[in-house]
């Protein structure tokens, strides 16, 4: 099976040329194939589109029709306003774009645009587009009759560029289709006896359909296939990584002797949760047997997974190794080893912490206490996998925050043999003979729920644990959506909590002022609270360009009662746990996304005082909308589902935002759960009858996953 046809330099397909093709790498388009998998944005059907004399004002409507004047009107405000008045047989409407006058250069007179927005009523109809597309070039009606395709009922519409706008795209596409769809076969790796049962068309089929839709229905058909073959190859390579980390190479069998479980459990003032008790098991079972553990564990908002953790760690230690717990911040990293020093002192356990902020003797005898195996438990950040850092016996790695980690920090302490130094892994300590020592236990946590689609995709290597359950007595937490203006009223109920001996938080997204931004910086924001609004209030402040000294004097402050009020930014979203803080003010929260808010929001309600948590936001109706999402529910599961859908999944393996992540063009998380659960149940049957993809009829999949899938495959490590 070749793949020279569509390896083809782009610039050798008609209507490119050498000098076009410069500009198609613009758009990652460098050969047919990449042409072949250049994703519509979106499609709209001819039969739905309304004549321009049947727009009523209220209704949400797409019209067709020709530009017959258009300009840039200036309004008292400052605001420039691009208009163009569209024309079609039955009438004319005015359409008009606020704030986008520089559309004056992609609309011209004479040209025919297809336009979808809201109708309103100013100086009469006015069409406001969300989404519009240059159907065709005054004078060039035969680029409509393209842009619609064979069947005439839809119009695709690519991502384009200025210096390759849609007609380009489109004129490229009908005189190279054909050609494309006979080659696109190269691109299959499933027989139809895998395809037929899950409703798929065959590859060259799901390519037509993508780009010659004859109905909506078609297209979605074609990007369902498309996007499951995205899915299965992601869910192969966890597949591969996963048979690796557990089933090729040993692992440890602790023995349960509950010499230190049984003494912690009878020391807690409260009960486990059900769900505490379940995730505890499926753990133990795991770490109790010979094959090594690779396990996810996900849960809302205080549903209490450092403690799980802790229990997972005191089976390791109780059992004659060693437990080390990653955190991706010092204040993290600080606050978990006071918690756990905190729940162990009776156990007279020692409890390390390995930071880059330790001074160098510090440094030294801590390198010493874990080389020799003094230290048991060991709680830090990165420093933990820097060079320099030797184990005597590790047999537990616990991640915690993984999504801020690289795939490769978390791999790397989870790769650990016991004794081998920072960068080596279990091929870097060998026994007396050559055999490898077992590498460690991996347990990693997420500090907020992520939808399950999401937790496959991110973590389809390991096996998953859901901490579905709050601790009984936590008081709900009352959240308000404010505007800017009424921030001397948020001023003045943050003031009733606190002259009632309670304290709060104020949290700001920046740490100082930038020049692209109008942000208020917590540094500003900390001299005005305190000289101004709280004169007579103790406030600190609390960011990330403290030493973790400084971070932490400022913590223990509040934590005793020092403080009043901390002026923050993000670096309190996770690990901070004071019982008497019941007000949580944050600023700009349209600028967060609502895991972080939820995660923040976290913060309070930890005591048996009403809490509150106060949304003080810029914005629309859009973003208000949004953050209603919050203020509506406490469930941390519906709201990152809400997150997903409404931010995007983001650069699953890097470190953008949101959108969508460039190895998962067509695959949408929110919508195509089930796909990707068939995904994954064929790329573990696949692995589990042959793992190195080495039987013929496996043969498609191996050349497609070392050709498309190299830099994935070379970043988890799968030979």
């Amino acid at each position: 099976m070749g793949y020279a046809h569509l390896d083809r330099p782009v610039q050798f397909l008609k209507g490119v040329g050498p000098k076009r093709a410069d500009i198609f790498k613009k758009l990652t388009i460098g050969t047919a194939r990449d042409l072949l998998y250049h994703v519509p944005r979106r499609y709209d059907d001819a039969s739905t589109i309304l004549p321009v004399a049947r727009l009523e004002v209220g209704m949400d409507a797409t019209a067709l029709g020709r530009v017959r004047s258009r300009g840039v009107i200036p309004t008292r405000s400052r605001l420039r306003i691009f208009q163009a008045v569209l024309e079609d047989e039955s009438g004319m409407i005015t359409c008009a774009w606020p704030g986008q006058p520089w559309l004056e250069r992609k609309i011209r007179e004479g040209d025919r645009i297809l336009v979808t927005g809201p109708v309103k009523f100013f100086h009469g109809r006015q069409l406001h587009p969300r989404e519009f597309t240059v159907v065709s070039r005054a004078g060039k009606e035969e680029e409509e009759e393209k842009a619609r395709g064979s069947a005439g009922a839809i119009f695709t519409t690519y991502p384009s560029t200025d210096e390759i706008p849609q007609w380009v795209l489109r004129r490229v596409f009908e005189e190279n289709l054909d050609w494309l769809l006979e080659h696109a076969g190269e691109e299959e790796v499933f027989p139809a006896e895998v395809l037929d049962p899950l409703g798929l068309p065959g590859i060259a089929e799901a390519f037509r359909r993508l780009h010659r839709p004859e109905t909506l229905q078609a297209a979605e058909e074609g990007r369902r296939r498309l996007a499951f073959d995205e899915l299965f190859f992601l869910q192969l390579i966890h597949a591969l990584v996963r048979w690796r980390e557990t089933e090729r190479e040993p692992g440890i069998r602790f023995q349960r002797t509950n010499a230190l479980i049984r003494p912690l459990h009878e020391s807690l003032p409260f009960r486990l949760t059900g769900a505490q008790v379940r995730v505890l098991q499926e753990i133990y079972e795991d770490m109790t047997s010979p094959r090594r553990m690779t396990r996810f564990l996900q849960g809302d908002v205080g549903a209490g997974k450092t403690l799980v953790a802790l229990f997972a760690m005191l089976l390791a230690v109780e059992s004659g190794h060693q437990a080390a717990l990653m955190a991706p911040t010092e204040l993290l990293a600080e606050q978990h080893a006071l918690k756990i020093r905190s729940m162990v002192e009776e156990l007279e356990l020692p409890v390390a912490l390995l930071t880059g902020s330790l001074d160098a003797r510090a440094r030294a005898e801590t390198l010493e206490g874990l080389r020799e195996g003094r230290i048991p438990l060991v709680v830090g950040t990165h420093a933990l996998i820097q060079e320099g850092v030797v184990f005597r016996q590790l047999g537990l790695a616990v991640v915690d925050e993984q999504h801020r980690f690289g795939v490769r920090q978390r791999m790397a302490l989870g790769d650990r043999a016991s004794g081998a130094p920072a960068g080596k892994g279990a091929d870097g300590a060998r026994g007396k003979g050559s055999d490898p020592l077992p590498r460690p236990d991996v347990l990693v946590m997420s500090a907020t729920p992520i939808p399950r689609s999401l937790a496959l995709t991110l973590y389809g290597d390991l096996d998953l644990s859901l901490l579905d359950e709050l601790p009984p007595g936590r008081t709900p937490v009352t959240t308000l959506l404010r505007r800017p203006e009424q921030r001397d009223e948020v001023y003045a109920g943050l003031e009733k909590e606190l002259a009632a001996g309670r304290q709060g938080y104020i949290v700001y997204p920046l740490v100082e002022e930038s020049e692209k931004s109008d942000l208020r910086a917590a540094t500003q924001e900390h001299a005005r609270l305190s000289q101004e609004v709280f004169p007579h209030r103790r406030v600190g402040l609390l960011h990330g360009k403290l030493s973790g000294e400084e971070k932490e004097g400022v913590m223990k402050a509040f934590r005793e009662g020092e403080l009043d009020l901390l002026v923050a930014t993000t670096v309190v979203e996770v690990g901070i746990d004071v019982s008497n803080a019941t007000v949580m003010v944050i600023e700009h929260a349209e600028r967060f996304g609502l895991s972080q808010l939820h995660q923040l929001r976290g913060r309070v309600g930890r005591g048996a005082e009403r809490s509150w948590c106060i949304l003080v936001a810029e914005g629309g109706d859009v973003a208000r909308e949004r953050l209603q999402v919050l203020a509506g529910t406490t469930d941390g599961f519906e709201i990152a589902r809400q997150d997903l859908r409404l931010r995007g999944q983001g650069d699953l393996f890097g470190a953008q935002q949101h959108g969508r992540d460039p190895l998962l063009r067509f695959a949408d998380l929110s919508r195509d759960e089930a796909l990707l659960l068939e995904a994954r149940t064929l790329a573990r049957k696949v692995v589990e009858s042959d793992p190195e993809l080495e039987a013929p009829a496996h043969e498609a999949i191996r050349r497609h996953l070392e050709l498309r899938h190299r830099e994935r495959l070379e970043m988890w490590k799968v030979g």
